[in-house]
């Protein structure tokens, strides 16, 4: 007869048994950056961190405050949860508390920048659910941790109405070898703000490119390919939302649309004395001239906005001590159709990235100059002013 000791010890022995399986189907390997998780033959789930570290010095410290400022904070923080419920559906959610410390503000909130659920049919087709990048501008749809310049342009690569994420649905795919790739977005735009807007219709994105050279055949871009591949890209992008605003909002009469259109070529070479990068985009956001009339207190000043962007860089074609070697540099002009206020401004700047581990370990530094046509006499942020910002990146 057996005793109630040894059956207890055999269902602790089967429970152990149990345990141990379950740890090893849910054992993470660790891959180049991250942890890789396996469930069952089709489930999987990959987790990473990023954080891009900034000190900042920058020639003025607020708008009413013209004395210089020197800040340590953190530009980018996020955790990524990305993988597949199966061959076909798969997800992508990113936790963000970028920002924290920044101007003495400490302890940021946490929430999700991004949270999506893809479905790949084929390579020609397909879908996306949630919220993600915004599909207009190649900039900001260029990766946030693989940028050729220290960061993507303050204000002009992203529309009014759909900044860098928004929410909704897109149909894209890669047709002829993914020389061409095409993409359809359906998203909410700007959305009732009080009484501000006239009709809550969605925003309408298009956009398509041509890669007759090595393909880009992600949803995103990339900066640089740090000398890996042989590119050469023209994007045409158009961006559209009916009914976003009052010309008249005294009165609450001249309803006006919005659209917006940008154009941008990407090129990078490696060769034998090194890896050549250039990139250009130039926009035009145009809301029927609203801003000027009697717009609403929330409508945005790059609703009528005219802008163009150039970068481009050299990379040294072996390593400088332990890592590889970057100098870049960067040129916007941004006129903004404002009789109100002169909001139009050129930036200059240039810097080096020294890539230690790629792109997961790199250190950045830049100068930046930035110019006005008419400099504010009330607004110090609208003053002439200089700054210089390093960063510390590190992707796991």
């Amino acid at each position: 007869m057996k005793s109630k000791y040894s059956a207890n010890m055999k269902k602790v022995q089967c429970k152990r048994l149990l345990l141990g399986g379950v740890l090893i189907a849910l054992t993470p390997s660790i891959a180049s950056a991250g942890v890789s998780l396996q469930f069952g033959e089709e489930g999987t789930m990959d987790i990473s961190y990023a954080v891009q570290i900034w000190t900042q010095a920058r020639g003025y410290s607020s708008p009413t405050n013209s004395g210089s400022s020197f800040d340590t904070f953190l530009r980018r923080n996020r955790v990524t949860f990305s993988g597949q419920y199966n061959d076909l559906i798969g997800y992508y959610a990113q936790l963000e508390a970028g920002g924290d410390s920044r101007n003495g503000v400490d302890d940021r909130a946490v929430f999700f920048r991004d949270a999506y659920l893809t479905l790949d049919y084929s390579d020609g087709l397909r879908f996306m659910a949630g919220r993600f990048k915004n599909t207009f501008s190649r900039e900001n749809l260029e990766a946030c941790f693989e940028p050729l310049t220290i960061d993507r342009a303050e204000s002009i690569a992203y529309t009014p109405f759909g900044g860098t994420r928004d929410t909704g649905y897109a149909m894209w795919g890669n047709l002829a070898d993914a020389a061409f790739q095409y993409r359809f977005m359906i998203s909410d735009g700007r959305e009732g703000e009080g009484n501000n807007v006239p009709k809550n219709s969605p925003r309408y994105t298009a956009r398509i490119h041509w890669s007759p050279m090595d393909p880009e055949y992600d949803y995103g871009y990339r900066g640089s390919y740090l000398g890996t591949s042989e590119v050469f890209t023209i994007g045409l992008a158009y961006d559209y939302q009916p009914n976003v605003a009052y010309a008249d909002f005294t009165n609450k009469t001249d309803i006006v649309d919005y659209t917006a259109v940008t154009a941008d070529v990407f090129w990078e070479m490696p060769t034998s004395t090194g890896t050549y990068t250039l990139s250009a985009a130039y926009f035009d956001y145009d809301t029927e001239n609203a801003i000027n009339k009697d717009p609403d207190p929330t409508l945005p000043v790059n609703t009528q906005l005219e802008a163009v962007y150039a970068k481009g860089a050299y990379m040294l074609p072996g390593k400088v001590g332990i890592g590889r070697l970057q100098v870049y540099f960067r040129f916007e002009d941004s006129d903004y159709a404002i009789t109100s206020t002169n909001l139009d401004r050129a930036w200059a700047g240039g810097g080096a990235n020294y890539y230690i581990d790629g792109q997961r370990l790199r250190l950045t530094a830049e100068f930046a100059n930035i110019t006005f046509d008419e400099e504010s006499t009330t607004d110090a942020s609208l003053q002439d002013y200089a700054q210089f910002t390093t960063s510390i990146q590190l992707i796991f």
